[in-house]
């Protein structure tokens, strides 16, 4: 069970969290929805729900079910800052096709 996260992306994590009184983590997942069926959710969480393990990803814990990670093993989370892009984007092996947005995808 892998996920990466670029040295852009953990710095904007890394804000996030520190900005946040009660989070201590980022709640990573894929559930049904978006374009291409699949969509990827991230969120501030104070800590692991029921069934939810932590993964270490750059010193930052992110709380996942592992039942599902076979939908995002090896994915890469990107933070770009450029002035035509700015938010995260996710690059997944896992995915055999992606919408528009790059938020959906399907396996």
């Amino acid at each position: 069970m892998r996920l990466l996260l670029t040295p852009s992306a953990a710095q904007e994590l890394e804000r996030l969290l520190r900005e946040s009184s009660s989070a201590r983590g980022i709640r990573f997942g894929v559930e049904a929805g978006g374009c291409a069926g699949l969509s990827y959710r991230m969120e501030l969480a104070e800590g692991p729900q029921e069934g939810e393990i932590t993964l270490q990803v750059e010193g930052i814990p992110f709380f996942v079910q592992p039942d599902k990670a076979f939908l995002w093993d090896g994915l890469e989370i990107d933070y770009p800052t450029g002035l035509s892009a700015r938010g995260f984007v996710f690059r997944n092996p896992q995915a055999r096709s992606t919408c528009g947005c790059g938020t959906s995808f399907a396996v």
